[in-house]
């Protein structure tokens, strides 16, 4: 199965295993990297300093390629009263937890667009690849990591998105489609067309002069041999990985993939200000959607909520990020599940080369 993912990376296999912040680990990335496909974390809710830490603590674990994840949204001024409507939205449902909500919300995680020092992280440890989400950064610090020889991939939603990637001098992009789990990666949440993943990824395999990767949805090696028939380089999978004994997933979360509950997940902006696809949950049900704080303010309040929730024993208000396929989860160590997801995707290779 080698393609450009595989050519450019030196890579056995061209799977990546995506940055799902929150359950990603330097142990899991690791594992998946050594294995011979990309690991991936996300410094995206840490600083500076702690992406570092995550950084050499992967380094410690693998001399193979793998890749670190940033936000690239636009940062949003305060709003104190937009802030105060969804605190106040939220009021009744921390009082039955006996607890109160914030009364102010946080910028709790700065944008890589604004970021110098994580950027300066960056360019000292040198990953091999360096992914975005939520946008573009500007072209001088594109051209530092390029200097730096990271690969960058940034994500893409619509095929306009991978243009402006392509044009913005991006060596891969990332066709993320509405199954994915996670945070949509749309450059403008108001203007999300919710592209599928197959037709998303077709569109920028016949358009785009660079390697698209296909995301969403994509749960075994069946998904992985149809993204490449449809042209791409590779498949990125995220909630395949959530199980793995690697990654930092808690018990209920694990419990919720392996239940019925799977069946369902919704994109909700609810928990962070962000559409994002999950596991659904009360949080979901009874937030009132119109009345959101921006991100990541509203992430702010969102985790305060769970904690409470959490002190009394309900989940109903984690964020546990699932994509629509969610079901197909296997709770496998990273290294055997990647070895199936190739052997599966080789057999499904066969059998359409067979049936043609």
């Amino acid at each position: 199965m080698k393609t450009a993912l595989t050519d450019r990376l030196g890579l056995s296999l061209p799977i990546i295993q995506a940055p799902m912040a929150g359950t990603s680990t330097p142990e899991l990335a690791a594992a998946v990297s050594n294995a011979g496909a990309l690991g991936s974390i996300s410094i995206a809710s840490v600083g500076a300093a702690g992406g570092r830490r995550q950084i050499q603590a992967l380094k410690a674990l693998t001399t193979r390629p793998f890749n670190v994840n940033v936000f690239c949204h636009k940062p949003t001024p305060p709003d104190p009263a937009r802030d105060r409507v969804w605190i106040d939205s939220l009021r009744p449902i921390f009082t039955q937890f006996g607890a109160a909500p914030p009364e102010a919300l946080n910028e709790i995680y700065q944008s890589f667009l604004t970021d110098d020092a994580k950027l300066a992280v960056l360019l000292d440890e040198k990953p091999a690849v360096v992914s975005f989400h939520f946008g573009l950064p500007d072209p001088d610090r594109i051209a530092a990591l390029k200097a730096a020889d990271c690969v960058l991939i940034a994500s893409a939603t619509t095929p306009q998105e991978g243009r402006l990637a392509q044009a913005a001098g991006i060596d891969m992009v990332m066709a993320q489609g509405v199954e994915a789990g996670g945070h949509r990666g749309v450059f403008d949440p108001a203007d999300d067309p919710r592209f599928a993943t197959l037709p998303l990824t077709r569109l920028l395999t016949r358009e785009l002069d660079i390697p698209s990767i296909a995301a969403g949805g994509i749960m075994d090696g069946a998904g992985i041999a149809a993204a490449l028939a449809l042209g791409a380089a590779g498949a990125q999978l995220g909630t395949a990985f959530v199980s793995c004994p690697e990654s930092a997933a808690n018990a209920a979360y694990r419990a919720a993939l392996a239940s019925p509950r799977a069946e369902r997940t919704r994109v909700s902006p609810v928990i962070s200000g962000r559409p994002a696809r999950g596991i659904e949950n009360a949080f979901m049900q009874r937030a009132d959607e119109a009345l959101v704080a921006a991100y990541p303010y509203a992430y702010d309040i969102g985790k305060a909520l769970n904690a409470a929730a959490s002190l009394q024993g309900d989940d109903g208000y984690a964020p546990q990020w699932a994509g629509q396929a969610a079901p197909l989860t296997r709770a496998l160590p990273a290294a055997e599940l990647v070895e199936v997801l190739a052997q599966e995707a080789r057999a499904a290779i066969r059998d359409l080369q067979r049936l043609l």
